[in-house]
């Protein structure tokens, strides 16, 4: 075959690769659209003078829990008995699911007598962000 031939099939070959690979970009986004991943914001106000014992239960000997991009705890520099807890889940599913494993149940429960209350909870739809995928 003459070589304008060749190369006319080998970028027709490259041209329908990319199409089918944007193609198969736009079903996973469409896919991952219609399942939203789940933000949870709140706050939660330590018993007086026992934060750092809430913390370390908090921040003790945790394992990745199945669906969870992010959780970070944050000392509220206004309130010295204030925490901000910020989650992102892959999924609202995900998130339930982990309220009923015996190590987070064993969590809450040893945490529980240490918290005084909780304020300001807001579910969130996050979209994307640093160390996110959106």
């Amino acid at each position: 075959m003459p070589r304008l031939i060749l190369e006319a099939m080998k970028r027709r070959t490259v041209v329908a690769s990319v199409i089918a690979l944007r193609g198969i970009e736009d079903l996973a986004f469409a896919q991952n659209k219609e399942k939203q991943m789940y933000g949870l914001i709140g706050k939660m106000i330590a018993q007086e003078g026992k934060l750092d014992e809430l913390l370390a239960i908090m921040l003790g000997d945790s394992a990745p829990l199945a669906g969870c991009l992010s959780y970070v705890i944050a000392k509220d520099p206004a309130d010295a008995n204030g925490l901000w807890i910020t989650e992102v889940w892959d999924s609202k599913d995900s998130h339930a699911a982990s309220l009923a494993l015996p190590a987070v149940k064993k969590m809450i429960a040893a945490a529980r007598p240490l918290i005084a209350g909780f304020s300001n909870r807001t579910e969130t739809i996050p979209v994307g962000g640093q160390g996110l995928k959106g």
